[in-house]
């Protein structure tokens, strides 16, 4: 397995003192799949059936997952789940089915058969899932949870179910209309490396769905990680997916050797992603050459799939110790973009309107500066700015529906460098 690219953007000198490193790593994997074929994979399809999915809802989420079901290929397992206050497995009886024609066309007759009926237990949804995961080891495993309610478990409870199945297989969650709660999805969808929407419609579920599945069908390659070496005084300060979303990976570090660690990537097609890589190192001499800060390689297991080394050297030329990266300047704008959404719009749902316009009128600086046109167009439909005085305040009339969209969608980042 070879043929990922790793490329560092970084300014390597550093002022005398000072010991802080910062990199974006590029990876970019090759356009030719290089492990399993698609067909090697698992897919699982979770339905919220509770009450308050009657009506228009429950109608929208089977046609959403008779889409689902139509891309999954031929010979890809796959399963449907119904949740409720339990999680009952409605295709198959028991185990998985392998994807064809006759079993696709019984899983959508199974589907157009579910009621809204009880109450919502994410907790034990992720827990059937992950027991379905656990009979294909191995494989790209992934699912697509759909709810429209807030869960109603004790929160240790759903946390501990949600820790358990950390790393047996990837989830995209999606919500639809707007009485769910965003940093709950957004919680399983960081935890289990996936993505967190709204579908404020019911009516565009169908297409959102047949989009996540496709997206899925695409992937290639499970369980990579990013492997990070460091000389022996150096402090990791943090590792962070920057692109296409922000995900901060630090706390998922496992040890993986000597001065090694390793942090989950997911799944991955023909695509590149990238990552903030920040080391504190002690300060070096002036004028030696350059060290490495950090060796990063692409890993599936231990097997290198690519490499690039992070630099630093000390130096008193202040011309070239003051450059910043503009990868590094970008992303850590965008960061904090993503971070002044969320606290402002947890400051509206509070009630504290001043917390809330002086985060989001910040949240429009920075989406201008860093020239996220997509996070600045949500913005406007939340926040008003008077063009005479520059001041800002929050649009009375915006709808919950675009003040969740702009939440959900805070993490999603432009690209600094590249693409995919």
């Amino acid at each position: 397995m070879t043929g990922f690219t790793v490329e560092v953007d970084q300014n390597s000198y550093l002022p005398a003192g000072v010991g802080r490193v910062d990199a974006i790593i590029t990876v970019q994997a090759p356009d030719t799949p290089v492990t399993a074929p698609p067909a090697d994979g698992l897919e699982i399809i979770i339905l919220d059936c509770s009450t308050s999915m009657s009506g228009d809802r429950i109608i929208a989420a089977r046609r959403a997952a008779a889409e689902a079901i139509a891309q999954v290929r031929d010979g890809v397992a796959f399963a449907v789940i119904a949740g409720t206050a339990t999680a009952e497995q409605v295709y198959p009886e028991g185990g998985t089915a392998t994807s064809s024609a006759r079993t696709r066309a019984e899983a959508t007759a199974k589907v157009q058969r579910l009621r809204a009926n009880g109450a919502t237990a994410i907790g034990t949804w992720l827990t059937l899932a992950g027991q379905i995961a656990d009979r294909h080891p191995g494989r790209l495993r992934h699912a697509i949870l759909l709810t429209d309610g807030q869960n109603g478990e004790r929160a240790p409870v759903f946390q501990s179910a949600l820790d358990a199945v950390v790393g047996r297989f990837t989830c995209d969650c999606r919500g639809v209309g707007t009485d769910w709660r965003v940093d709950e999805l957004r919680a399983i969808a960081s935890a289990l490396l996936g993505t967190v929407d709204i579908v404020a419609d019911p009516a565009d579920l169908a297409a959102d769905f047949r989009a996540v599945m496709g997206a899925a069908m695409e992937k290639t390659m499970a369980d990579l990680a990013l492997r990070l070496w460091t000389p022996r005084t150096a402090r990791v300060k943090f590792v962070k997916q920057v692109a296409p979303t922000i995900e901060d990976l630090t706390g998922r570090r496992t040890e993986s050797g000597n001065l090694r660690g390793d942090y989950p990537l997911g799944s991955w097609g023909a695509e590149s992603r990238d990552y903030h890589v920040c080391v504190e190192l002690v300060p070096g001499i002036l004028g030696e050459p350059a060290v490495a800060a950090a060796r990063v390689s692409i890993v599936r297991g231990d097997e290198v799939l690519g490499k690039g080394d992070v630099l630093a050297q000390w130096t008193d030329d202040t011309a070239l110790s003051t450059r910043i990266s503009r990868g590094v300047a970008l992303y850590t704008g965008q960061a904090e973009l993503a971070e002044a959404i969320q606290e402002g719009i947890a400051a509206q749902e509070r009630g504290d309107v001043r917390t809330a316009t002086a985060r989001l009128g910040r949240a429009v600086e920075l989406a201008e500066a860093t020239g996220n046109d997509a996070t600045a167009r949500l913005l406007s439909e939340v926040v008003d700015v008077d063009p005479a005085t520059g001041t800002f305040r929050l649009r009375a009339e915006a709808s919950k529906a675009a003040r969740m969209t702009l939440d959900s969608r805070s993490t999603v980042t432009v690209r600094v460098r590249g693409e995919g």
